[in-house]
Order: C-alpha cells, then structure tokens, then sequence
C-alpha cells in the first residue's frame, strides 16, 4: 500500500512540475517571454530544492526522486526564460535573492541545527512555508489590484449605506 501512495505521489507531482512544458514550448516557439510568469518558475524550482534537501536527510527516495526531477525541470524553465527574456537583470536578481534564501536556509540547517530529529522539524516547516509561496505566486501579478478592489468595495458599501435621495435629518454645512 505505502508503494502505491508513493507511486501516486510521484505521478500527480511530475504531472503538476510538467504543466511548465507549455510555456517552454512557448518560449523556444516563439523565442519570447512574453505572457509568460517568472516567479512561479523561480519559487517551484527553490520548492523542489528545498524538498529534495528534506528527503535527503529524511532519506526518503520518493521525495528525492520527485523533487530533482521536479528542480530539473523548473531549473531549465528559469534558464530558457532568463534566455530569452529581454531585462536579464530583474530575472537576475531575483534568482539571486531566492537562490540566498536558499543557501542562508541550508546554512541554518546544517551548521546551526545539530539534532536530526530537530532539523527535520524545521526543515519541515520551512518547506511547507515555501510549498505555500509557491502556490500563492501567480497570484503575485494581482497585488497590486488588491488596494483598488478594497477601495472599490468600500465605496460599494457606502453608496448602498448611503442611498442617494434618503431623508436627511442634518443640515448642511455651509462652506
């Protein structure tokens, strides 16, 4: 039964790392980046790594099978958009950033978590945090919609609180 579970694992997780196929061909058809989003690649491919670090300690070979296949290919989206993307230097910079998340991540948890059982805990931990930011990044192109559709909504709210022609029992101020 656990190698039936594994076995699904691995099938629905390489489905799930292969839905960037289509943007790769894309990308290599059209040789653009155009409507295509970065940071899902990025955040997948630190994901993966930080997984595969996990199963590697854990000495899990589902999660290690998983995720280098899962970190080769969202390894090779980041390369083929950040060749073809025509301002290499934000696509730069944000490998950089996530790429020192990472290194500061496995820093912490080599040289300053010395207990196994410990390390897997937090280890755990972080890359479940970092399993979230990566299903939250493709919502990274709507924030900043977010302070106009509050803003929209409240002024929604105040129309509908504040019907125009109500009787009014105050006088107005004069000016």
């Amino acid at each position: 039964m656990a190698s039936l579970l594994a076995a699904a694992c691995l099938a629905g997780s390489l489905a799930m790392f292969g839905t960037g196929l289509s943007d790769l061909h894309q990308m290599l058809t059209t040789k653009s980046v155009e409507n295509i989003q970065f940071l899902p690649f990025l955040t997948t491919d630190v994901n993966n790594l930080s997984w595969l670090g996990y199963g590697c300690l854990k000495q899990d070979w589902t999660l290690i099978a998983v995720n280098t296949i899962g970190a080769a290919l969202q390894t090779l989206f980041v390369l083929v958009y950040l060749y073809y993307s025509p301002a290499k230097g934000p696509v730069v910079l944000r490998c950089l950033v996530l790429l020192a998340v990472l290194v500061a991540g496995y820093s912490y948890f080599t040289l300053l978590v010395g207990d196994t059982g410990t390390r897997l805990e937090r280890l755990g931990l972080f890359c479940s945090v970092f399993t979230i930011s990566m299903y939250l990044s493709p919502l990274a192109d709507l924030v900043p919609n977010v302070p106009g559709i509050v803003t929209s909504v409240l002024r929604f709210w105040l129309f509908w609180w504040y019907p125009r022609g109500q009787d009014k029992s105050h006088r107005p101020l004069h000016a």
